[in-house]
This record gives C-alpha cells, structure tokens and sequence, in this order.
C-alpha cells in the first residue's frame, strides 16, 4: 500500500461518515415527556439535593465513577513532537476509543491550551469533579513529572500520565519473565537504559522497586552517561546518575551487560554491542516505529536473545493497552483516591503471570500463532487477550483496598470477575476472531460483482489483509477504472464474460450443467446461454475446484441469486434442508438468528436439522450453542398448530440430541431475560444460561426480526451466512457495506476451511 493511499484512508477513517471517533450516547430512556421531566427539570433537583447532602452520592447518580478525562496539551505527542493541542486532538480521541474497547470505559477527551505549568494544573483541578480519573497525555518532560505528582497529591481521584508509567508497568512485567527465562536474578543484573525521557526515567524506578540495584543501571541521553560530573541534570536525571565517570559510550556500558532497555531512537544498538552483552541477554528496544536495533538482525546475530519491541509484527509487544485500561477500570472500581505504587506493581506481577497460564484458542487464531506457550518468544500477553479484563482490574482493584486508597470494598471477588468479563467487547471480538481465523489458510474467492465499487474495495481490503485471493468478475474496462481509482495496483485475475477469450470456457462449463441438469429438462443451447451470467459461472468455478468459494449478491434479489448457485452447488452430501443464519452483533453480546432467508415455513422436523446447522455454525465460531426455539406462546401454554410444530421439533431435538442444550416453545422476551424467565418457569433448561442462538417458527418472524435488530439496535450483522450447500457459497445482503462484504468473504474462506478440515 502506498504512503499516500495510507494517508487518505486514514484521514477518511478520521472523516467519516462524521468527523472523530467518538461520540456521547444517552445511557437513559428520553423518548417521552415523562423521561425528559426526569432526565432534566424537575425531576434532576432530586439527584442535585441528595449530592448536596451527600458528596459520595454523585457516584451513585451520575456517570463520574466511569468517565476518564484524557488531557494533554500536545506538547509531546507520539513521536509527533509538539503539535499542540488542536493537532493532538485525534490521538487523544484514539485514547478514549481504547479505554472504551478495552475495559469500558467512557471518556472525554480535553486538550489544553498552555505550556505553563500552574495553569495546566489549574485547570485540570477546576474540571476534576466531572470525572473520576484523569489519564494525562503526550505532555513532556521534565514538566510531565511535576504535573503529574502535584495533581497526584492535590486530587482525590486517580491519575496516572500513561506514557511514564504504561511502559514501565508493561516491560516491568516482560522483565520479570524475561530474567526467569534467562535464569538471572534481578539483584545481580547488570542494565544499561537507552534514553532519558519521561518513559525511562519511569521504567527505572520500577525496576528498581522490582529489585534492580541502582549501582547497576547505566542511564544515556543525548548527551551520553548520566553520571556524577554532569551539570545541569533535572532532578529526576539525578536520581539515576551514575558514580561511574570512566564509560565514554554506550559500546562500552553495553559491553558484559545483562539486560539493554531502549527508550530513544532507531539504530542505536549495533550487532557488535549486542555480541558484546553476556549470556541470554535481554533486550527491550521498543522505540517507534523502528526499534534501536532491528528485530531480524538481533535474533540473526544470537540465538540466546531474548527480546521485546514495541511494534506488532514481532514477539513480546510492549503496548501500554495492556495496562492503563485495565489499570483505570480496577481503581475506578473501587473509587481510588490516587493510583499508588502497590496498585501499579499489583499490575506488573498480573501481567506477567498471566502469560504463563495456558492461552485460550481464540489468542492463538487472532495472532497467527500454532500454539502460544510461556518462553523466550511469549513473556507478557497479547493485547486483544480476552482475560485481561477480568484479571488485571481484580489486582489493582485489590492492592487499593490493602493500601487504603479504595473509598468501597469488594465483596464478592468471583463476581466482580464475572461483571468485567462481560463488558468485553464481543462484537469487535467475534470479527477479529472471523478474519484472523481465515488468514490462517486463506483461500480463492471470486466476487461476482467486482465492478462495483465498494465490492472492489473490499476485494483489496480482503487481499491487502491476507484475507483471501480475490478473482474479480465483472466488466474489465471498468474494473480496471475503479482500481486506478483507489490505487489497487495488485495483478488479479479478471473474468468478464462478454470477452471472446471467455466463450470456450462458457461451453464448457455448459456441457458439464447439461450433463447435471439434462434430466430435468434442460436442453445444451439452455445451458450454455445460462452460463454466460455470472452467478451460474461462478458456481460452476467453484464447483470444478477452481475457486474455494463464492461471494454474491451485492445489488440484486436474494432469490434471483441463489436460485443458479442452488441448481449448480446443490446440498451437500446427507444435508436434508438448506437454511441461513445471521449472527448479530447486539449490545447483549452475539446471537445467531435462523432461519432468516431461504425456508418460508419450514415443517417441524425441518426446524430441528435447522437448529443443529446453526449449532454447528456457532461451534465453528467458537461458541456453546443454547437454543430458543421462538414462539408467541411458552412451553404449551397453546394448542395452536404453529407453537404445536415448535413443540414437537424441541422433542425431536431432544431426542436425536440429547446433549444439545434447547427448549421451548419459548417467547423470545422470556428467552433473553434470564430473571423473567426463572421466575416463571425455574425449570427451564435455558434458566441458567446465556442463550445465543434463536431459532423462529417461519420466515417471516427471522427475517422482520434481524432487520428490526440491526436498525434499532445498531447491531452490526454478519450474514445471511448459507448452511447446507456443498461449497462455500455465500450471499450478501442488499448493497452491504464494505466492512459487511470483507466480513461476509471470511466467513466464506472460514467455510472454506471447515471443507477442507
């Protein structure tokens, strides 16, 4: 991808459909007269006067416990320099998508005005009531550490300045595995330290309350060693200045070093100083983007390295996101006057024993990686680990109530766990899970409609991403056109069918649909012209090995599509129905809807093989499938013959598979509301459990229901996702969105995949 493609997708990314990437959504019904009286006047004066009474109260009825203010005022921002804060203003935006996606917390972002100290903490003191913690920005230092400490001291709410004490707390934890690896004991380390800014200075000082001895720690800026003979040094610089005055270079403190921590700037380590440093050094060189000595060439140059950076593409990422999400979530939790050093280190030893526990399948898929397992290439989490959540806030949230600084205690730890795990973000989860999961063997896809432009787009997406190898069909001028357009300079193959050089392969392929379909009354010159279109060729592609799958549909009827791919694909072998599910993302987490575009009003029986397809589907997404069989009425309490057909297809389910966790006839409020449910009928099977899968009566009732959901709810909708046929065949919605087809072509490599398997 080119740079100046990059740059114009970014700043469409940051553009739109509206400008930013957050926004501020009612969290209270507002719909009449009567939520309005009580959202504001005069129904507000209640809350006013109990907070009046009771300061404490405010956290009872207003947002304050969740709501993080991130503040910076540009001056040092992400290798940007000082921008100021307007520039700053997307990256503080970026920051408050984090907290959210991570650990769900809300955020406003506010960018100040001033380089003045006084007046920075000024204002930040004058705004603090709004919020219950403040997570300070790209401010520099030195003035970064006192900002930080005097509005550590004078607020009652956490604060933390993230680029000081992210990394330290992130590669605090790498250390600590790192040296258990290496069987070094911390005390007995020599360590040099690459850099001098508010990062390093932070590290340093966890390392030294880790156990590093300050003796052995060797700081550089700039200027070269910090040490006894340098003038002029900030206060901070002096804590870490050494008596050693005969180093002149970093070659030489580097030489017999155990461990090399880089905080400054590329190409700063050479192969030489790393040959120089003793048995299984340990390096973190994690300036961005480029490390201080490249990560290929430091593993080329000895095979007992272990090493951390700060980019993605290598092992060991230190990525402040494993921290100060999670951090904020456990001290908001418990109402901490301050983020305090026992709550800091209780999340270094978190993250490093977290590594060490076996790591969940969908960590392994998300990251390309066979099987992920504690040692030299794995010695703190991933990111996008979906325990995070509910074990890093639980430490931090337990070391501020041991060290006094929690205002609320927690008595039920197990539960607490459990809330946190459920504000995991789960639509976000299920589509990183989708297309990592195809980029681990990525297959042919064809696109019929490959002269559209948002099917093109998606195309290159689907490619660029590893996703799939697309095969564009369509009208070549015109693809061609659209690729100049949006600078897809990658060679694919083009099939346009109106092309000379295509009507061999149309006779071909039409001897082979006649051959298959002569017996129904299909003549050659009939099938031959029906080859011609795309849809039929396509399936025919497929259906002869020379594309893994097929994605359709993008501008024309759901029936007028599947019909050829039925005729060419057909079911599979021993497949009695086939049938379509959606999965919807919805703010009560995934649920499957079935069947929402292909059996009208299928029979009772029909209904179960569709029940334990999409089962199968949602095992193939990672879930254990609960099943709701949908009706207007509950468990018998009408004789009707269509709650009579949900009746018997529940027995029959039960019967053919006992180990299938259903039940029914079950109205769908009952379904989703666990506390309703178990009032009225305890017994349920469904009592105790979260049911992702809704299985409906007819046609009708899934389809209004699934569109009803993703406008309403703003459920984001993977689907209709086709079970049944013989080949990986799918079907797009009307005039999907880009996202939607990309999501759509890995569900079909996914398919695919399974085929294979």
């Amino acid at each position: 991808m080119s740079n100046e493609r990059k740059r114009r997708e970014a700043l469409i990314y940051h553009s739109k459909p509206k400008p930013g990437k957050i926004k501020v959504i009612p969290s209270k019904n507002y719909r009449s007269q009567t939520d309005l009286s009580l959202a504001y006047s005069p129904g507000v004066a209640h809350p006013c006067l109990e907070i009046d009474k009771n300061p404490d109260d405010v956290y009872k009825y207003t947002s304050k416990s969740n709501l993080v203010a991130v503040i910076s005022n540009g001056t040092a921002v992400l290798g940007l320099g000082d921008i100021g804060p307007l520039a700053s203003k997307p990256v503080m935006e970026g920051k408050g998508l984090l907290f959210k996606i991570f650990a769900d917390i809300d955020v406003f972002d506010i960018e100040i005005d001033t380089k003045n100290i006084d007046e920075f903490i000024q204002t930040v003191k004058n705004i603090s009531p709004t919020f219950g913690g403040i997570n300070l920005e790209d401010i520099k230092a030195p003035e970064a550490f006192e900002i930080e400490k005097r509005l550590v001291d004078e607020l009652n709410i956490p604060v933390m300045h993230d680029d000081q004490h992210g990394t330290a707390i992130i590669s605090g934890a790498a250390l600590i595995n790192a040296l258990e690896l290496a069987n070094k004991k911390i005390g007995e380390i020599k360590m040099v330290i690459c850099g001098a800014g508010a990062a390093a200075i932070s590290c340093a000082k966890m390392y030294k309350s880790l156990g590093v001895k300050k003796k052995n720690i060797l700081m550089f800026d700039s200027k070269g060693l910090i040490n006894v003979k340098r003038e002029n040094l900030s206060h901070e610089k002096k804590l870490f200045s050494s008596k050693n005055t005969e180093i002149e270079s970093l070659a030489d403190a580097v030489n017999g070093s155990d461990v090399f921590i880089g905080l400054s700037k590329a190409d700063m380590m050479s192969k030489e100083m790393l040959l120089s440093m003793n048995k299984n050094p340990i390096v973190f060189a994690m300036a961005n983007p480029d490390p201080e000595i490249s990560y290929k060439v430091a593993i080329k140059t000895r095979d007992d390295i272990i090493m951390a950076t700060g980019r993605s593409d290598h092992p060991n990422q230190v990525n402040n996101v494993l921290g100060f999400p999670f951090i904020f979530r456990g001290a908001l939790d418990v109402r901490a006057t301050k983020i305090n050093e026992e709550m800091k280190m209780a999340a270094v030893y978190s993250l490093a024993n977290l590594a060490k526990e076996p790591v969940p399948e969908y960590v392994n898929i998300i990251y390309k990686e066979k099987k992920l397992s504690f040692g030299k290439d794995y010695i703190i989490p991933k990111p996008f680990d979906p325990r995070l959540i509910s074990t890093v806030p639980v430490a931090v949230a337990k070391a501020a109530i041991d060290s006094g600084v929690a205002s609320v205690s927690i008595d039920n730890w197990d539960k607490y766990s459990r809330d946190l795990d459920k504000r995991k973000g789960n639509d976000d989860r299920i589509i990183r899970l989708i297309r990592a999961k195809a980029k681990l063997d990525p297959k042919k896809i064809i696109y019929t409609e490959a002269d559209r432009l948002d099917v093109l787009k998606a195309a290159q997406i689907v490619y660029e991403e590893g996703i799939a190898e697309p095969v564009l069909m369509g009208r070549v001028d015109r693809i061609k056109k659209l690729m100049k357009e949006i600078d897809f300079k990658h060679k694919l193959k083009i099939i346009d069918l109106s092309l000379d050089k295509s009507k061999n392969k149309i006779k071909r392929f039409g001897k082979i649909f006649y051959k298959q379909r002569k017996d129904k009354g299909l003549t050659l010159s009939q099938a031959t012209k029906l080859l011609r279109t795309r849809d039929y060729y396509a399936s025919m592609m497929v259906k002869l090995g020379e594309a893994d799958a097929l994605v359709s549909g993008y501008s024309r009827s759901y029936p007028e599509v599947i019909k050829p791919i039925l005729k060419v694909i057909g079911k599979g072998k021993g497949v009695r129905k086939i049938a379509a599910t959606n999965l919807m993302l919805t703010s009560k987490g995934p649920i499957f809807l079935s069947d929402t575009s292909i059996n009208i009003n299928p029979a009772y029986n029909d209904l179960a093989y569709i029940s334990i397809m999409t089962a199968n589907t949602a095992k193939m997404f990672g879930y254990n499938p609960v099943i709701a069989m949908l009706s207007y009425s509950n468990f018998g309490s009408s004789s009707h013959p269509m709650a009579n057909k949900v009746e018997n297809a529940v027995k029959f389910l039960r019967r053919s598979n006992p180990n299938l966790v259903v039940d029914g006839p079950i109205q769908s409020d009952f379904a989703l509301n666990k506390l309703m449910l178990t009032n009225k009928f305890e017994e349920s099977k469904l009592g105790n459990q979260k049911v992702n899968i809704l299985v409906f009566p007819n046609l009708d009732s899934a389809n209004i229901t699934y569109k009803v959901i993703k406008e309403i709810d703003g459920a984001k909708s993977i689907g209709p996702i086709i079970m049944g046929l013989d080949k990986a065949v799918h079907i797009l919605q009307l005039k999907p969105s880009v996202e939607e087809i990309v999501n759509m072509s890995a569900i079909a490599v996914i398919d695919a995949q399974s085929r294979n398997e």
